[in-house]
């Protein structure tokens, strides 16, 4: 899979791609990360690339010009078609654990981030396949946004975890959230672990499990029910 993130901080992912889950799916050549800055695309203005300028019709905040985001758009697109055209927007479908499903099966993605006061929306309405949110909040550009689906993506590639099930198991694969986890020691300040998780009897541990994620999901995200 590959994953083409266009941004004009392209520093801001250094450490992220570098690290972790990421950086053991690029080792294991199960997946690819490209960084590119649209500053390269942008319009000479003196001693500057040129990417954003003012708005149309007046309001406060600079907008994201359209050029140097298409031209990138369309050159890295004649070197291969992406399958989706991303951009990460407080207004896009809100990204939940099936989202991330469905783009795991995807060959190339590109995910385009925003700046300022947005993107021209010429670039939504003729090249963006596709808007995604991670919240009902602004932040002061689509990086982090970027990021956070890209880390929900690539751990769902079959051989990017340890044990494959492990991303299978998480809370909203089955629109519950998870039960509680617990590790050794089995006493921790008279603290006990539950005494079904130590009996050995999976079928029992197993209905625990599902008993404590439908509680919890009850109590804190009935929503999902």
């Amino acid at each position: 899979m590959e994953i083409h993130i266009l941004s004009i901080f392209p520093s801001m992912f250094e450490g992220f791609l570098n690290d972790s889950i990421i950086k053991r799916a690029v080792n294991k050549n199960l997946a690819g990360f490209y960084i590119h800055d649209f500053r390269q695309y942008g319009l000479r203005s003196g001693t500057r690339q040129q990417v954003d300028d003012y708005a149309f019709g007046g309001g406060a905040g600079m907008v994201m010009r359209i050029e140097p985001i298409v031209n990138c758009i369309e050159k890295l697109e004649n070197e291969g078609k992406f399958d989706e055209i991303i951009y990460v927007t407080p207004d896009g479908e809100l990204f939940k654990q099936s989202v991330a499903n469905e783009l795991s099966l995807k060959r190339k993605i590109a995910i385009v981030c925003g700046r300022y006061k947005g993107i021209d929306q010429r670039i939504r309405d003729h090249f963006i396949t596709r808007e995604i949110s991670i919240g009902d909040y602004v932040l002061s550009g689509g990086e982090l946004a970027a990021a956070v689906i890209t880390d929900a993506v690539i751990r769902l590639i079959p051989g990017v975890l340890g044990d494959e099930s492990s991303a299978l198991s998480d809370s909203f694969q089955g629109e519950l959230l998870d039960a509680p986890v617990y590790t050794r020691p089995e006493i921790f300040r008279d603290m006990k672990v539950p005494e079904i998780l130590l009996s050995g009897d999976q079928r029992k541990i197993d209905d625990w499990k599902y008993q404590q994620a439908l509680e919890k999901t009850i109590k804190r995200r009935p929503d999902l029910l």
